[in-house]
């Protein structure tokens, strides 16, 4: 059942959870981002695609303020954060899983899991795990105990998510989380994902080249060349659209 009050607590007057406006990042002299606009609708899916090396790690690396842009905006909630570092953009109630997962191989599931409370705030950290986060991810409940770098690379990613989740985050950002993972966790990643979504009114950016995935987002943007080219409908992605900005 959906928790009206909590998707209530989690919209924005403007109805967007996320805008960028105009964003423009470099390295060094290159320029990597163009003029790039983007929003996140409260309570949805909004896919990031494109092939390798466009610009789409840079971008979230950007929204998280990893990078530093050189001109342009970013507004969470209504509210300007390009000034803000990258942890108290976290404590505002964005979630990054990065590329790669990251976890941590040499501590247990469960100390992985705590530490995505160092994104809450700090009256609101707890010591303990909610059992949603078991109903999301049921193996995880089974590996408290084991090493994160025992665990394979879809249990790897359950983890991740979980972990993000664990901070209570607004705003869930995934980097291309089923590269690797073998097909059926691939669909256990997607039906947590839209759960996530409908029980908890999280709004989620999604970068992510495999298609059924993408077809799970309301909306998509293309970037080519480090701009955005198009965007719109999910289901209104053409074949020929998939070709040009996803088949390698």
């Amino acid at each position: 059942m959906t928790n009206a009050t909590t998707i209530e607590s989690l919209t924005t007057t403007s109805g967007l959870m996320l805008r960028v406006s105009g964003l423009n990042v470099y390295y060094g002299e290159s320029h990597i981002l163009r003029n790039v606009d983007l929003s996140v609708p409260n309570g949805q899916m909004v896919c990031l695609i494109g092939r390798n090396g466009v610009g789409k790690t840079t971008l979230l690396k950007t929204i998280l303020g990893l990078l530093k842009p050189r001109s342009g905006s970013i507004e969470f909630m209504d509210a300007p954060i390009h000034g803000l570092s990258p942890d108290r953009r976290a404590r505002r109630g964005i979630g990054y899983v990065p590329q790669g997962r990251e976890i941590i191989p040499r501590v247990t599931v469960k100390e992985n899991l705590l530490l995505g409370l160092e994104a809450r705030p700090g009256k609101r950290r707890r010591s303990e795990i909610p059992d949603e986060i078991f109903e999301l991810f049921p193996v995880l409940a089974t590996m408290l105990g084991r090493m994160g770098g025992d665990l394979s690379g879809g249990q790897q990613q359950q983890l991740a998510i979980a972990r993000a989740l664990m901070g209570e985050p607004k705003l869930l950002v995934l980097d291309e989380p089923t590269e690797g993972i073998q097909p059926s966790i691939i669909l256990e990643i997607e039906a947590a994902v839209r759960r996530i979504i409908e029980q908890r009114g999280i709004s989620v950016l999604l970068v992510e080249q495999h298609l059924h995935f993408v077809r799970q987002a309301d909306r998509y943007y293309a970037m080519q060349k480090g701009g955005i080219v198009a965007s719109g409908d999910t289901r209104d992605l053409s074949q020929e659209a998939i070709q040009q900005f996803l088949a390698v």
